[in-house]
């Protein structure tokens, strides 16, 4: 199970951590409003790396059986390496290529609530949770609990999904395959 899961592991931790520096260089140019669908894309598309690594292990180690439980633990194992990469470009990303990204996200939430016609108090209340968020995020462990937290949920759903549709147990002795005589005593 160990190469299987630190092969498809680190696949899908290297894409995770190339789609978050691709995002954000090209931050300014999506902009808050897709900046999400954009990033939660790439999370989607690194852990489909999870439903391929689990196939393999069934097919290569599993001898094309699987449990689901087994499946399940394959595609959390892919899924945890996967996050401990997106945790560590993350944290990359935002103390050293994107320093200002709290202020630019203030600034922006500030012009979408006035544009929307929010009064100056709940304007002053955003800005101070927002401060108080930045707050947080400039502690490198509270920053790393909230950037796994951020990719975990998906993957523990893709990896569900992947140990439900590929177990594949053997089949019972008291199951007879159709076509195949029944022993003679």
């Amino acid at each position: 199970m160990k190469k299987t899961v630190l092969t498809f592991g680190l696949i899908s931790g290297v894409v995770s951590s190339v789609l978050i520096l691709v995002h954000a260089v090209l931050h300014d140019r999506i902009g808050f409003d897709k900046g999400m669908v954009v990033g939660y894309t790439g999370i989607v598309l690194s852990f489909l790396l999870v439903f391929f690594g689990v196939r393999s292990y069934r097919e290569n180690v599993g001898g094309g059986q699987i449990t689901f439980g087994r499946a399940l633990s394959v595609g959390l194992l892919i899924t945890l390496i996967s996050c401990a990469f997106y945790v560590v470009t993350w944290e990359i990303v935002y103390y050293n290529l994107m320093p200002d990204y709290m202020e630019k996200y203030t600034n922006y939430m500030v012009e979408q609530l006035r544009a929307s016609g929010a009064s100056q108090q709940l304007i002053d209340a955003k800005m101070q949770e927002l401060s108080g968020m930045k707050a947080w995020l400039d502690n490198p462990l509270i920053l790393a609990a909230i950037a796994f937290v951020e990719p975990f949920p998906i993957g523990l759903i893709i990896s569900l999904i992947s140990a439900a549709i590929l177990r594949k147990r053997r089949p019972s002795s008291a199951q007879q395959l159709v076509g195949e005589p029944f022993a003679s005593s």
